[in-house]
C-alpha cells in the first residue's frame, strides 16, 4: 500500500513537517504551485553542454528557454525558434446556403457550406460549362442551299438537335439516333453531314473578302482508317510473328546494302590511289634530274605519298636515325606486318636493309606496293564472293519459277543480263526474301576468305 512519502513524491511536494510526519497537510496542496514554481525556475538554469553544436542546441531550447513548438513555424529571427501562434486573427464564418448550377435547366436546388462573405455569388465552378455553337438555319436556306436527296428535313433536325444536346459527340449522339423512324446511319456519315451544312452556311454568311477556316471532314479517309484499325486489331498470333520476322529481314537487307556499299566505296579509293601512284612515279622517272649544289645532299628527299602505306616524314629539328625512317606507322596492323613480311621472304629481300638515303626511299615504296596489292586482292576476293552469294541467290529465284535460266556466259537465252532479278514477279520475291549465303555455310565463307588472304600473300612475279 502506498504511503504518504510516495504520494508526496509523486506531486512533487516537500517541506520538514510532512516529511517528518508522512501525511499530506492543507498547505502543502494549496502552496504546491509556489514550490513549482521555484523547482522550475531552478531547473531551467543550466548550460549547454560541451561537445553540443549551438545550431543543434539552439534546435532544443530557445532563448527564453521553452519547449521547442508542436508546429512548424517561420520566423526571420536566426536559430530561434518561435511558437506557432494559434488562434490570433478571428475565424471566417461558413454558412450552410443554397446554390443553382447555371448548367441545369430544371431549376434544381441544392446545399452546401459557403463562406458567409460570398453569398450571392455566382456558383463557382459554373464557368466550366462550356457550350458548342451549333448553327441554326432557316426554312429558306434549307430549301437554296442544304437540300439533299439522301436526306430529308426532318432527319437532318433531328441529328442537329442530338448535335446541340450532346455537345458534338458523334459517338452518343449515334447511340441516340432515331433508326427506327430515320435511315440507319454510321459515325462517318452524321460527322459528313453535319460538316457539310457548317462548312455551306459558313460560306453563305461569311462577308465577302474574308478568309474563312472551313472545317473539313474526309469521311473516305476516316472509313478506311477504321477499317485498317480493324485488321490491325483482328491479326492472329501468327501473322504478328509474320510481320515482326520480315520487319528483322527487311533491317538486315539494309545493313548488309550498306556495307556493300562502303565496301565498294573503299574499293574505289583504292583504285584511284592505285592509279595516282602510278601517274606519279611515271613523271617522276620522266622529269629530268637537276643536280643539286653541294651543301643540299646532305638534305633528306621527302618521301613521296603513297597509297598504301603513308610513312612519317620528319622534319622536326635536331639529330634522327636514317632507319627511323623505314619504321612502319601504327596505322598498319598487325596482320597486314605478318603478310608484309612474308611477301618479302617470298621476294628473297632483306627485312632490315642497309638504311642508305635511295635504299631507304625504294624500300618503302616496294613495301607501300605490296600492302596496295594485298589491298585489293582482299577486295577482289570479296567482290568474287559477292558475285558468288548473287549467283546462288539467282539460282533460287529460277527455282521459283520467277525467272528464266541462266546460261553458262551468265545471261538469259534471249540475251539479257542473268542478274537483273528485279524483273521477276513479286509473289515468288515475297516467298524468297533473302537467300544470300544459302548454299555457302559458315565454314565454306571462312575457307574462301581464308584461301583468298593466302592468294594476296603470293609473290608478285606469280600473279598473271
Amino acid at each position: 500500500m502506498a504511503t504518504g512519502a510516495d504520494v508526496r513524491d509523486i506531486l512533487e511536494l516537500g517541506g520538514v513537517e510532512s516529511e517528518n510526519t508522512g501525511t499530506i497537510n492543507k498547505k502543502d496542496i494549496i502552496n504546491s504551485d509556489k514550490k513549482k514554481s521555484k523547482k522550475s525556475s531552478e531547473t531551467l538554469t543550466f548550460k549547454r553542454p560541451e561537445g553540443m553544436h549551438r545550431e543543434v542546441y539552439a534546435l532544443l531550447y530557445s532563448d527564453k528557454k521553452d519547449a521547442p513548438p508542436l508546429l512548424p513555424s517561420d520566423t526571420t529571427q536566426g536559430y530561434r525558434t518561435v511558437k506557432a501562434k494559434l488562434g490570433s486573427k478571428k475565424v471566417r464564418p461558413w454558412k450552410w446556403m443554397p446554390f443553382t448550377n447555371p448548367a441545369r435547366k430544371d431549376g434544381a436546388m441544392f446545399y452546401h457550406w459557403r463562406r458567409a462573405a460570398e453569398e450571392g455569388k455566382d456558383y463557382p465552378f459554373a464557368r466550366f460549362n462550356k457550350t458548342v455553337q451549333v448553327p441554326v438555319y432557316s426554312e429558306q436556306e434549307y430549301q437554296m442551299y442544304l437540300h439533299d436527296d439522301a436526306w430529308t428535313k426532318a432527319e437532318t433536325d433531328h441529328l442537329f438537335d442530338l448535335a446541340r444536346r450532346f455537345d458534338l459527340r458523334f459517338v452518343v449522339i449515334h447511340d441516340r439516333y432515331d433508326h427506327q423512324q430515320f435511315k440507319k446511319r454510321s459515325v462517318e456519315d452524321l460527322k459528313e453531314r453535319y460538316y457539310h451544312i457548317c462548312a455551306k452556311l459558313a460560306n453563305i454568311r461569311a462577308a465577302p473578302g474574308t478568309d474563312l477556316k472551313i472545317p473539313v471532314f474526309d469521311a473516305g479517309h476516316e472509313r478506311r482508317r477504321k477499317e485498317q484499325l480493324e485488321r490491325l486489331y483482328n491479326r492472329t498470333p501468327e501473322q504478328v510473328a509474320e510481320e515482326e520476322y520480315l520487319i528483322q529481314e527487311l533491317r538486315k537487307i539494309e545493313t548488309r546494302k550498306k556495307e556493300r556499299e562502303k565496301r565498294t566505296q573503299d574499293l574505289q579509293k583504292l583504285i584511284t590511289a592505285a592509279d595516282t601512284t602510278t601517274e606519279q612515279r611515271r613523271a617522276e622517272r620522266k622529269a629530268p634530274k637537276k643536280k643539286l649544289p653541294q651543301k643540299k645532299e646532305t638534305e633528306k628527299p621527302a618521301v613521296p605519298e603513297t597509297a598504301g602505306i603513308k610513312f612519317p616524314d620528319f622534319k622536326s629539328a635536331g639529330v634522327t636515325l636514317r632507319s627511323q625512317r623505314m619504321k612502319l606507322p601504327s596505322s598498319v596492323g598487325q596482320k597486314k606486318i605478318k603478310a608484309l613480311e612474308q611477301m618479302l621472304m617470298e621476294l628473297g629481300v632483306d627485312l632490315n636493309p642497309m638504311p642508305t638515303e635511295e635504299i631507304v626511299q625504294m624500300f618503302n615504296e616496294l613495301r607501300s606496293d605490296l600492302v596496295l596489292l594485298y589491298e585489293l586482292k582482299q577486295a577482289f576476293a570479296n567482290c568474287e564472293y559477292e558475285l558468288q552469294m548473287l549467283r546462288h541467290r539467282y539460282e533460287a529465284l529460277a527455282k521459283a519459277g520467277s525467272i528464266g535460266p541462266l546460261s553458262a556466259e551468265g545471261t538469259h537465252p534471249d540475251g539479257q543480263a542473268g542478274l537483273c532479278i528485279e524483273e521477276g514477279k513479286g509473289d515468288a520475291k515475297d516467298q524468297i526474301i533473302d537467300v544470300v549465303g544459302a548454299p555457302l555455310t559458315p565454314n565454306s565463307v571462312r575457307r574462301k576468305v581464308g584461301g583468298a588472304e593466302q592468294g594476296a600473300l603470293r609473290s608478285p612475279t606469280q600473279m598473271p
